[in-house]
């Protein structure tokens, strides 16, 4: 009997240590492990508003489709702000063959130099889809992602980063007429081509690519067409960061800024919301507005995006 209940009090003390080292873990223990998913504290530098900011002024100078006033007044409001960071901005212009006949089209590349010369790319187009009857003003489709663009190189230029980083800005991504391979993608086809003439091709280590990506409900897609180990290691990312709701589970396949970058052997990641609004109800029309787009999805796609540059790095 006493042995016995010596065995009761021996059990009755180790669960009770037992239960004070899982309420005040010693050092030697490691954290409890949360089941529910949080947003990590990840002090990225990347302010929303900021990024915002930059998408309503493009919003302002109205539709910019390639050859217009508005995409003029883009032109000059991202080179400005550019050259405010101190970056280093290359214009790159070129004559465009399209349907509706030959366009001047310009991409604009800034450069934020790193102790190596090996390159990541980071992408955006500024562009708006044609709209003869309506006023287009691509607050998501062009706008979201270039006003993250630009907050990024705010960040970026004043960081001690490891690779060199590119933010280029593409124009005539839109189809003019009607979409195919050789009515579409005009700015990052050009931008490969030049990449491949010159040689230079081989230094770059990887793009990523933003577009669509202010939707109030973000959901950035599984993209097949993705370089898959790239598209992974965005995945990961998001999830470390405790973005993962923001991810689409079913896999899909996006034709993009990314898939020239691709077809010449370049490792590239597109970070798109492809369902904006119900059934994808806004997108291409007049409703794509300043109201359809959150400072809150800028800031989480440009924490993934940081996430990503500094694992590559």
């Amino acid at each position: 009997m006493l042995r016995y209940k010596a065995q009761v009090l021996f059990f009755v003390l180790a669960g009770l240590l037992l239960a004070a080292r899982r309420e005040f873990p010693g050092k030697d223990s490691g954290p409890a492990k949360d089941r529910t998913e949080k947003p990590r504290m990840y002090l990225s530098g990347v302010n929303g508003n900021f990024a915002f900011a930059h998408v309503e002024k493009l919003v302002a100078f109205g539709p910019r489709p390639p050859g217009s006033l508005g995409i003029a007044n883009a032109q000059a409001y991202i080179t400005e702000t550019l050259e405010k960071l101190n970056l280093e901005v290359d214009h790159q212009d070129f004559l465009a063959s399209t349907p509706n006949g030959p366009i001047s089209m310009k991409n604009i590349v800034a450069k934020a130099r790193g102790e190596q010369s090996q390159v990541v790319i980071l992408a955006s187009h500024y562009d708006t889809l044609v709209m003869r009857n309506a006023a287009f003003v691509g607050a998501n489709d062009g706008g979201s992602s270039t006003g993250l663009l630009l907050e990024l190189a705010r960040v970026l230029a004043g960081r001690k980063n490891t690779l060199t980083v590119w933010f280029a800005f593409f124009d005539g991504e839109e189809a003019q007429r009607q979409w195919s391979d050789t009515d579409s993608l005009y700015g990052s086809r050009y931008f490969v081509e030049k990449l491949s003439a010159e040689g230079t091709a081989g230094k770059v280590k990887a793009m990523i690519l933003m577009d669509l990506i202010g939707d109030r409900d973000l959901k950035i897609e599984n993209d097949q067409s993705s370089t898959p180990w790239l598209m992974e290691l965005v995945r990961k990312s998001a999830r470390e960061l405790g973005y993962g709701k923001h991810l689409g589970e079913i896999p899909r396949g996006i034709v993009d800024d990314h898939i020239p970058f691709i077809r010449g052997g370049i490792p590239a990641v597109d970070l798109i919301d492809y369902d904006y609004g119900f059934n994808n109800s806004l997108w291409h029309t007049p409703n794509d507005t300043l109201d359809k787009i959150s400072p809150q999805s800028l800031k989480v796609t440009g924490d993934i995006v940081l996430r990503v540059v500094e694992r590559l790095q």
